[in-house]
């Protein structure tokens, strides 16, 4: 199982509770400026944003918002970001007609989930990747693979086990 956000709904309905939190950040795009081309990222780590060049535009993204991951959208941390970027950038006006808002599974020790589900004989997680998601997952599968196949992993799982909170 790797349902990234929603898997501790998934794994509620089999009885085991993990304590996953969505960790959730917006992005938007907007016209570029013609007089100013962004080259490069920017990025403004004291106040939570990232300012990167893209074909649709300039997109702006935003550090996360711990909540639920059916929360509606909350435009306030996007808002601010914008003000403070326009003050060191000109952007555009947006182009989307609303935030761009995903979650990111996260678990309290910042390490997925990954091995067998305890009690459900032939269920395997991989959950809990954060931000780290696209990039872990293949070596997250190699090692499951690993553990399946009764195979001596690549590292040692016990970090990562699901049964450790």
């Amino acid at each position: 199982m790797a349902m990234g956000p929603w898997s501790s709904y998934w794994l509620d309905q089999l009885g085991i509770q993990v304590p996953l939190f969505a960790k959730r950040g917006y992005h938007m795009h907007y016209a570029c400026n013609k007089k100013a081309p962004l080259n490069h990222w920017l990025m403004d780590a004291e106040i939570g944003y990232l300012l990167a060049p893209m074909r649709a535009g300039v997109r702006l993204t935003t550090g996360a918002e711990l909540t639920a991951v059916d929360a509606p959208v909350n435009e306030s941390q996007l808002n601010a970001a914008e003000q403070v970027a326009r003050s060191l950038y000109p952007l555009g006006e947006r182009l989307d007609a609303c935030p761009w808002k995903g979650g990111r599974p996260c678990l309290p020790d910042m390490k997925p989930m990954i091995g067998p589900a305890p009690d459900q004989k032939g269920l395997w997680l991989a959950c809990g990747h954060g931000h780290q998601g696209f990039t872990l997952g293949p070596v997250t599968g190699k090692l499951l693979g690993q553990m399946i196949d009764e195979e001596h992993t690549d590292i040692d799982m016990h970090p990562y086990r699901v049964d450790r909170f």
